[in-house]
C-alpha cells in the first residue's frame, strides 16, 4: 500500500512512457523513504495516467492506472478529483503538445510539464522529479521552435568587429549575447541609456572576463558627429542597428520623436557605414512597417527604404546593406506578457485592447537568430522576413496565461477589454502585398522582393521629413511621412477593412 502525503496534491501524469514511469517511481520511492523524504515528492500524489495508445488503457504502472486519452482529459479531471496535472512526454512534438496543453487548460488547473528531450538532463543519478517545472508562455505558441545554422553565424561573426546601437535593449543585448559566442574581434555596445548599457556590460564581464573585448558607449544615433566618432575609432566590420523608438502608442503622441530616432538615427548610422567600408549593416526593422497605421511603424518603413536606397547606389562597392523584419517577442521590455503576468500577481483585470486583436510572436533568441543568420546570408538589400507560423489571438494568450496560474479567467481573474490605442492594428502583417517572397537555405527565412526606389525623390522627400522633425512642425513631418511612405494609412481605415472581411 502506497504511503499517501497527506498534503500531496491529487495529480494527473499525462503519459505512460519512460518518463511518465521514471516520474511515478521517483514519487513513490521518495514518499516510501523511511526518512523524512523528499519534500518535492509530497507535493504529489499520482492518481491516474493519460495516454493515447490504446493498449495502454486499463494498465497500471505501480499503482497507477492508465484511464483514457488526450481528449478524456477535461472529463477525468473533473471525475477524480485532479488538483494538478504533470505532462510527463519529454519528445512531444510542439503541435501535437500545443493541443494537449489547450485541453488541460479546459480543466483550469496548475500545469507543470517536464522539459522537452532536447533540454532533458538524462543519467543515472539524475532525477526527473527536480526537473518538471512550470509551463513556460513560449509552450503557448503551437509551434516548434525556430532553429537556425550556427556554421554561418559563427563564420559571419568570428573575428570581426561588431557594433550593436541599441545594445542594452531587448533585441539588442541578446545580439550582444550571441555575438559574444563566437570570438568576435571586439564588441561595441552603444546605447544612450547608460542602465541597459552597464548591465549587459556587467553581464559580459562576469560571464568572459578579459577573453572579451568589449566597448561599452553611451551615445545616440541621432548625434551625426558623436557616431562618426565612434565609426572613426574602432571600424566597425558589421553593424546590427537595434537602437529605435518602438513603442506605438506612445509615438503617436511623440511622432518627431520616433522620425527624430529611427528615420534620422537609421540615416545617420547607415551613411557612416557606407563611409567607412563596413562589410555589413543590418537594420532590425519590424512587422509594423508593413502597411503602418502609426508614426512607429511608418518610420520603420522608411528606415528599411532608407537601407534599399544605399543598397540599390551603384556608387556601395563595399557595405552589403540588409533589413530583417519580424513581429513581437515574448518577455521584450514592454511586451504584453510581463504586463499580464503582473496584472494577474498583483490580482488586477488583466486588461485587452480588444477582443479581436492578433500578433505574431517569437522568442528574443529566435528573433536575434533569424538577424544574425539573415545577416550571414544576405547580400545587400533584402528584407528577410521570418515565417512564425500562426498569429496568436491576444485574449487567447491572456486567458491561457491566468490557467497557468491555476485561476480561471472571468471568475477569478477578470479581463477587461481597454479599446485600440492610438495607431493599434488589430491585425499585424508581415509583408507587403508588391514585395513577394523567395525561399532562403532556411525553410522558415523569406526574401521579400527588393521595391526599386526613386534615388532623387527619395532623398528629396526625406531631407523634407527630416528638416521638419527637427524643427518639431508635427503637422508637417506627418504629412512628409505619408508621402515618403505612401502605404502609411490610418488605423481606423485599416481595422475597419479587417473587421469587414472577418
Amino acid at each position: 500500500m502506497n504511503k499517501v502525503i497527506s498534503h500531496a496534491k491529487r495529480t494527473m501524469i499525462i503519459g505512460a512512457g519512460v518518463a511518465g514511469q521514471t516520474l511515478i517511481s521517483e514519487i513513490q520511492n521518495a514518499q516510501q523513504s523511511p526518512y523524512e523524504g523528499d519534500k518535492l515528492a509530497a507535493k504529489y500524489e499520482p492518481v491516474c495516467i493519460i495516454d493515447n495508445d490504446p493498449k495502454k488503457l486499463d494498465t497500471e504502472i505501480m499503482g497507477v492506472k492508465v484511464v483514457g486519452t488526450s481528449s478524456d482529459i477535461p472529463n477525468v479531471a473533473k471525475q477524480l478529483c485532479i488538483e494538478q496535472i504533470i505532462l510527463a512526454i519529454p519528445s512531444l512534438p510542439e503541435e501535437r503538445r500545443k493541443l494537449i496543453i489547450d485541453l488541460c487548460n479546459e480543466t483550469k488547473l496548475p500545469l507543470k510539464i517536464i522539459p522537452f528531450i532536447g533540454t532533458l538532463i538524462l543519467g543515472n543519478d539524475v532525477s526527473l522529479l527536480r526537473q518538471v517545472r512550470d509551463i513556460k508562455t513560449e509552450e503557448l505558441l503551437g509551434r516548434d521552435p525556430v532553429t537556425f545554422n550556427n556554421e554561418n553565424i559563427k563564420e559571419f561573426v568570428h573575428n570581426k568587429v561588431c557594433m550593436v546601437t541599441g545594445g542594452g535593449g531587448s533585441i539588442g543585448s541578446e545580439l550582444v549575447r550571441q555575438i559574444a559566442k563566437y570570438e568576435p574581434k571586439q564588441v561595441i555596445v552603444v546605447d544612450i541609456y547608460e542602465n541597459n548599457a552597464y548591465e549587459i556590460q556587467q553581464e559580459l564581464v562576469m560571464e568572459y572576463g578579459e577573453s572579451l573585448n568589449l566597448v561599452t558607449l553611451i551615445a545616440s544615433v541621432r548625434d551625426y558627429f558623436r557616431m562618426n566618432q565612434i565609426f572613426e575609432r574602432f571600424r566597425p566590420d558589421v553593424v546590427f542597428h537595434a537602437a529605435a523608438h518602438k513603442h506605438v502608442p506612445l509615438m503617436e503622441n511623440s511622432p518627431m520623436e520616433a522620425i527624430k530616432n529611427n528615420v534620422v538615427g537609421t540615416f545617420n548610422v547607415a551613411t557612416l557605414a557606407q563611409f567607412y567600408k563596413v562589410k555589413k549593416f543590418v537594420m532590425i526593422s519590424t512587422d509594423k512597417a508593413v502597411n503602418p497605421t502609426n508614426a512607429m511603424g511608418a518610420s520603420k518603413r522608411c528606415c528599411e527604404m532608407i537601407v534599399q536606397y544605399l543598397a540599390q547606389q551603384k556608387g556601395n562597392c563595399c557595405t552589403e546593406f540588409v533589413a530583417t523584419r519580424f513581429g513581437n517577442v515574448l518577455g521584450s521590455n514592454g511586451s504584453v506578457i510581463p504586463i499580464f503576468k503582473k496584472q494577474i500577481e498583483q490580482g488586477k483585470p488583466v486588461t485587452v485592447t480588444h477582443p479581436d486583436i492578433i500578433r505574431y510572436f517569437m522568442t528574443i533568441p529566435e528573433a536575434v537568430s533569424l538577424v544574425m543568420e539573415a545577416a550571414a546570408m544576405a547580400h545587400g538589400g533584402e528584407i528577410f522576413v521570418l515565417d512564425m507560423g500562426k498569429p496568436v489571438k491576444i485574449v487567447t494568450l491572456a486567458e491561457n496565461l491566468i490557467r497557468m496560474y491555476g485561476k480561471e479567467p472571468y471568475v477569478d481573474v477578470p479581463i477587461r477589454f481597454t479599446g485600440l490605442r492610438p495607431g493599434e492594428k488589430i491585425k499585424e502583417e508581415l509583408l507587403m502585398m508588391e514585395e513577394g517572397l523567395k525561399k532562403t537555405s532556411n525553410k522558415l527565412i523569406y526574401i521579400g522582393k527588393q521595391i526599386e526606389i526613386d534615388e532623387d525623390n527619395f532623398i528629396t522627400e526625406l531631407r523634407a521629413l527630416r528638416d521638419a522633425a527637427l524643427e518639431n512642425d508635427e503637422e508637417t513631418a506627418i504629412k512628409a511621412l505619408h508621402k515618403i511612405v505612401p502605404t502609411f494609412i490610418t488605423p481606423e481605415e485599416f481595422n475597419k477593412s479587417v473587421l469587414q472581411k472577418a
